[in-house]
């Protein structure tokens, strides 16, 4: 059983940043795997955000956040990050962290883990 624990939320004005990080509970290449970052607005379906495999190969972003948002890790600290440039008030959700998936899209939601989720609000 993986646990995934994410923090970094919070509240800002649009225009701002925040960082989003994933705690996994184990190694993040041992073995390899996609980590991705989801996120869900009230009234809204969950949307697959950003997916990075830990073993190399690059990453995948939604369309919405293409250029404003980074997602990263880090092995040492068994941690994913997502950076958030340019915040917009459509942007504001509880962002989940989700880890290993057994097959499909990247940013769809076959993963197995789940984290618990961090608030982030966007004020214009």
């Amino acid at each position: 059983q993986v646990q995934l624990v994410e923090s970094g939320g919070g509240s800002v004005q649009a225009g701002g940043s925040l960082r989003l990080s994933c705690a996994v509970s184990e190694p993040l290449n041992t073995p390899r795997k996609w980590v991705a970052w989801f996120r869900q607005a009230p009234g809204k379906e969950r949307e697959g955000v950003a997916a990075i495999y830990t073993g190399g190969g690059g990453a995948t972003y939604a369309d919405s956040v293409k250029g404003r948002f980074t997602i990263s890790q880090d092995n040492a600290k068994n941690t994913v990050y997502m950076q958030m440039n340019s915040l917009k008030s459509e942007d504001t959700a509880m962002y989940y962290c989700a880890a290993d998936l057994p097959g499909g899209w990247s940013l769809g939601p076959n993963y197995r883990y789940w984290g618990q989720g961090t608030q982030v609000t966007v004020s214009s």
